[in-house]
């Protein structure tokens, strides 16, 4: 497992980084405000389409949770831009007994309520066309260590050009109570109301 190991001058740099290149890349983004619970640390599940949704939900971030970022990858993903481990991602590798470490580390970060943590359940990028979603089981296995420490929320990601050169991103945040999941089914379906009916807004937008 590659551990995060945050440094201050490179997270500073890289938070003018994601100011700058979302701002050179895109038209808008635009994100719906939910009520936030500064006393429990933050599980944000989303679905995951292209580079950018990490960026996304970065900013997101900084702009409305205001709490320290902290982001699951594949193994690979962090072998590949090893500098994400300095402003908070850490990895995980299905095919190896270090997923256990993952996810009690996951549950532990879970633990602080100055935390943020962002996890693709989807495990893989998908197209912004899909209609169903699929998760990993990993992920109720942090939710049940950490049950109690944290309020959970969905974000779902759709990014389009419609009339303009540069794509809008649409960020659509739901609050959820967690209590109410025991398995994966259940989470995933709850995921996939939030999922359509975000889906179901976005394709009503008129420019």
């Amino acid at each position: 497992m590659i551990y995060p190991k945050k440094n201050f001058i490179i997270q500073t740099v890289f938070h003018l980084y994601v100011r700058f290149t979302v701002a050179r890349h895109f038209n808008r983004v635009i994100f719906n405000d939910i009520e936030i619970d500064q006393h429990k640390s933050i599980l944000l599940i989303a679905n995951h389409s292209s580079f950018w949704d990490g960026l996304l939900l970065y900013l997101v971030r900084s702009k409305l949770f205001k709490k320290k970022f902290y982001v699951m990858l594949l193994e690979q993903t962090s072998k590949r831009i090893p500098i994400l481990k300095y402003v908070g991602a850490f990895s995980i590798n299905k095919k190896s007994k270090d997923i256990i470490e993952s996810l009690n580390y996951t549950s532990q970060l879970l633990k602080d309520p100055s935390n943020l943590v962002v996890i693709f359940p989807q495990g893989k990028l998908y197209s912004n066309f899909t209609t169903n979603i699929e998760f990993e089981k990993g992920i109720i296995k942090v939710m049940k260590q950490a049950t109690g420490s944290f309020q959970l929320v969905f974000a779902t990601i759709f990014i389009e050009h419609f009339e303009n050169k540069k794509p809008g991103a649409y960020i659509y945040l739901k609050s959820v109570k967690q209590d109410s999941f025991d398995n994966i089914t259940d989470l995933q379906q709850a995921y996939q109301q939030h999922y359509t009916y975000a889906h179901q807004q976005q394709t009503q937008i008129i420019k």
